[in-house]
């Protein structure tokens, strides 16, 4: 990757700018840190426009659950498939030609109620047991079960179906509820989004929710960056993520980029943040010591113009004594 010396400036924000030659230093730190991996970033020149792109990780960081969107009701959804289910490049036929849905593949069936002569069924088993037959034939074995049989004997209970509808899928190690399509997603987790670094703030937001379906507004959520001081700073809509994330530098232990919602978060200045990680009997005893100095400092400033206030009279007397002159 060329790092030439340039000398424009780069946007980094509204009324911001940096250098172009700084920028890609700090690019170069980046890169270098995760030189091998796919979160490397580029650069190119488009119109005299000076612009990075590549992944970004986001954490969530949200408190409340979120909504995505629900499909289609007219649209069938399908099972998973089973362990011996066709691959999905096996519905193609000797021609090439692509097969007719729901058409079942022509294998041969063992029937479990009638078995070959020579291969004895176990006494215990009933002529319609779920067992399949094991032959040395490199042949596809089925039972009459994944063709068309009902399994009588997995017949579930009001219970487990009521068990099976509140089943939770996970979308991205996240959890998802296919009935109330409600998304709990792991505080801390990360996502990633692929941008660039004219992307604003809402434009990211925006193109985040949309990966994941999500049908809450951008307008609830904002993007803070988040030190492992505790302090946390608030990106602007007119602020671009990806240059934040190249100007704080690429190491995740030290700031991560975190998805929050507006209403729940406060900004924590570097000053405050510098105190949250102390216990509440040393923070007493910080401001112990603060009360005492501002003791310290009243008594001091009452001490000066009590001072000031002894000169002043003094002067007037002299004054007032001294006798007038015509």
């Amino acid at each position: 990757m060329d790092y030439s010396h340039q000398t424009s400036l780069v946007p980094c924000g509204q009324d911001k700018y940096i250098s172009k030659n700084e920028l890609l230093l700090h690019l170069k730190t980046y890169n270098l840190y995760y030189e091998g991996q796919n979160l490397q970033l580029r650069h190119r020149e488009e119109e005299d426009e000076f612009i990075v792109e590549g992944l970004l990780n986001i954490s969530w960081g949200l408190r409340r659950p979120i909504r995505l969107q629900m499909q289609d009701d007219n649209e069938r959804i399908r099972p998973p498939p089973s362990s011996s289910s066709w691959h999905s490049g096996c519905n193609l036929g000797a021609q090439g030609t692509t097969l007719k849905p729901l058409t079942v593949p022509k294998v041969q069936i063992s029937e479990v109620d009638a078995p070959p002569e020579g291969d004895q069924m176990p006494s215990s088993t009933d002529s319609r047991s779920l067992k399949p037959l094991q032959e040395d034939t490199p042949q596809l074995m089925r039972t009459r079960s994944d063709v068309g049989v009902r399994r009588r004997g997995n017949v579930r209970t009001p219970s487990d179906q009521r068990r099976i509808r509140r089943h939770r899928f996970s979308i991205n190690g996240h959890f998802y509820n296919h009935k109330t399509s409600v998304f709990t997603p792991a505080y801390g987790s990360v996502t990633n989004v692929r941008i660039n670094s004219t992307m604003t703030t809402p434009q990211v937001l925006k193109l985040l929710l949309n990966k994941f379906k999500i049908e809450n507004s951008a307008e609830e959520f904002a993007l803070y960056v988040v030190h492992t001081s505790g302090e946390k700073q608030k990106l602007k809509a007119t602020d671009y993520p990806l240059i934040a994330r190249i100007l704080q530098g690429p190491c995740e232990q030290v700031s991560k980029v975190f998805l929050m919602e507006k209403d729940q978060v406060e900004e924590v200045t570097y000053d405050v943040a510098q105190y949250i990680k102390f216990e509440m009997p040393v923070l007493k005893s910080f401001i112990q010591k603060l009360q005492e100095e501002e003791d310290r400092e009243v008594k001091k400033l009452m001490r000066k113009y009590t001072v000031l206030r002894l000169m002043i009279r003094q002067r007037l007397e002299e004054i007032a004594e001294t006798p007038a002159t015509i």
